[in-house]
């Protein structure tokens, strides 16, 4: 998998579980990793995005939510030391 572009914090590794893999096409966890790196958070509530607005200040943890095409609903989620960013179906977690 590609690295995103450089954005507003370290991606760290990027992984993705086995369901993620095989559920969601390449072209559209890029995207999304894309639109993670760059601070939109997607579908979250206002809340969590105010909670990733802080972490990018703070150094917590980052978490988004977007949709595949077909309506599948995945998180992105960037631990709070920039180590590894995931991305898996929420059930998954």
């Amino acid at each position: 998998m590609m690295a995103a572009p450089a954005g507003k914090f370290p991606l760290g590794r990027l992984l993705a579980t086995p369901n993620a893999i095989g559920t969601i096409p390449n072209s559209e966890i890029l995207r999304a990793l894309q639109r993670h790196h760059s601070g939109d958070w997607g579908e979250v509530c206002a809340e969590d995005r105010g909670l990733n607005d802080c972490a990018l200040l703070e150094g917590t943890r980052l978490f988004s939510v977007y949709r595949t095409s077909a309506g599948v609903k995945f998180w992105i989620i960037t631990e709070a030391d920039r180590s590894a960013t995931t991305i898996l179906l929420p059930r998954d977690y």
